[in-house]
């Protein structure tokens, strides 16, 4: 592990993680409050013409996670970045956020800490978060310090090795990583003919694709971090990049996402849609960053979701017969696992139908929810195409036009959300600064459909993913900053009830109104 240029450890050098906690009986499995995952459609208009066809006609499907059940115990591993531009406030941030995030989980989550400068360490091997685990942890945390060198690269290789050497395993599993600047190591970018750079050399084997054994969530500390190389980390692994241009944001950030962390009910998602009549076909699935599959024959549609989100199934709908009154379109149905107990399940959703009548003299109204995720698509489409005009040097084209989208709700915060990254591309060295990052994070959220950090002190600008439960552990961890800032490790709330609950051109803004 001295090697900087080495292969990583193998797996066996890291088969020493704690064993689970045993329960002490066996719990009762008691079904969920609310029946588990609810599965629903909706679309996008209730009625039809019968004599008219409609192409790409949308049905939101939304898969809608059950509220009340206890969450499955986590295996974490934090890849944090010790190099010396993190000396002084950046890294007594970092220890305090650390401290905030062993503080929140609990008995029968397990936490490992890997730190990388020049060289690689796993400071604590993967334990559970008892109080002699979160002593240790603690210390672990107290005792950093800045060591000159960048080795992202290998950083996150002996991360994923502390999950692939497990002996045993907790049902959910993830890994943060953390960095303020650029890898130094020579080893892990490469550089395509016309200049720009890959990062798929960064990425673990281990953690790519379909062998992955956890997403990994990455945080850019500051203005100075590689937010190109975070993003790509994070996209090639299912997890979601950060910007945490105020550093004092850091323990806030951490905790929105441990907060997601700790709040998984649903495992394994995926969804079926069927056509039921013989002339409905799907033409397309808007799934975002989740893999989707369309039969040949468009009678069908897969699409793995994983936890819990939705999508829009676009379907073409035929000319109503003359006796029909209502064209019942697709079903949906899906088959998950409970992350608690590791049952498997099934739900299913009503049949979308829409009513034929003979004439429509006015066409109604269109769905709101569809509408809203319309919306919301084309913001995701428009904010990568602003991301690549402004890394062409078009940065007034990628930030003129302004939003036209609803002024209420969701519409609001994606308008909002929008106009700040306007502002931040149009200008060549504010987007250096901050616009590249913000624009990446702002793609990698719309993609997973989950929270990520930038932003999260702001409370006019709440994402439309954020959880009561990540909202509830952003909400902890700001009534735990004072006495953190005064205590440092030694002090802090006390777990959460999360930690208890165990087993532009105008590419940003030329398509946003729904009317």
């Amino acid at each position: 592990m001295g090697n900087t240029k080495g292969p990583a450890p193998p797996a066996g050098e890291y088969q020493d993680d704690e064993p689970l906690e045993r329960p002490t009986a066996a719990p009762a499995q008691a079904p969920a409050s609310n029946g588990g995952l609810v599965l629903s459609t909706q679309c996008e208009f209730p009625a039809l013409a019968r004599g008219a066809s409609r192409d790409r006609f949308a049905v939101l499907v939304h898969a809608k996670a059950p509220s009340d059940v206890a969450r499955a115990p986590l295996d974490l591993v934090t890849v944090l970045d010790v190099s010396l531009s993190m000396k002084g406030q950046k890294l007594e941030l970092l220890k305090q956020a650390m401290c905030f995030v062993i503080h929140q989980l609990g008995p029968a989550d397990r936490l490992s800490i890997v730190t990388f400068s020049r060289h690689a360490t796993r400071q604590i091997r993967l334990a559970r978060m008892s109080d002699v685990g979160k002593a240790s942890a603690k210390f672990a945390v107290g005792a950093l310090c800045a060591v000159r060198g960048t080795n992202i690269g290998q950083g996150l290789r002996v991360g994923a090795q502390v999950l692939a050497g497990r002996r045993e395993r907790n049902a959910v599993a993830g890994m943060i990583l953390l960095s303020d600047g650029q890898d130094t190591s020579g080893c892990w970018t490469t550089v395509r003919p016309d200049g720009t750079k890959t990062y798929a050399n960064l990425v673990p084997p281990s953690t790519s694709f379909s062998s992955r054994p956890a997403p990994i969530h990455t945080f850019g500390f500051g203005t100075d971090h590689d937010a190109a190389a975070m993003h790509a980390i994070a996209e090639a692994t299912g997890g979601t990049f950060s910007f945490v241009g105020n550093e004092a944001a850091i323990q806030d950030s951490f905790a929105r996402c441990v907060g997601g962390l700790l709040s998984v009910a649903v495992q394994e998602a995926r969804v079926a849609v069927t056509c039921l009549h013989r002339g409905v076909r799907v033409q397309e699935v808007k799934s975002g960053a989740y893999g989707s599959h369309v039969g040949a024959d468009g009678r069908a549609a897969s699409i793995d979701v994983g936890e819990v989100r939705r999508f829009l199934v676009l379907v073409y709908v035929p000319r109503a017969r003359a006796t029909e009154e209502v064209t019942r379109l697709v079903k949906a149905s899906c088959t998950y696992r409970e992350a608690a107990t590791g049952h498997a399940r099934v739900a299913a959703a009503p049949a979308a139908v829409v009513q034929r009548p003979l004439e429509l003299t006015t066409l109604p109204a269109p769905s709101v929810d569809v509408e809203r995720e319309r919306v919301r698509l084309a913001a995701t489409e428009d904010i990568a195409a602003a991301r690549a005009a402004a890394d062409g040097g078009q940065n007034a084209g990628a930030a003129r036009a302004d939003p036209g989208v609803p002024a209420q709700g969701r519409g609001a915060a994606i308008k909002e959300e929008l106009r700040d990254l306007s502002a931040r591309v149009g200008d060549r060295a504010e987007y250096e600064k901050t616009g590249r990052a913000c624009l990446l994070a702002g793609m990698s959220s719309h993609a997973q459909q989950r929270a990520s950090g930038m932003d999260v002190q702001s409370t006019s600008k709440a994402s439309a993913y954020l959880t009561p439960k990540m909202e509830e552990m952003v909400e902890v961890s700001r009534e735990s900053s004072g006495s953190a800032k005064r205590g440092g490790c030694s002090t802090g709330k006390q777990p959460s009830k999360l930690a208890k609950q165990t087993g532009q051109g105008s590419a940003i803004s030329r398509r946003h109104n729904p009317n």
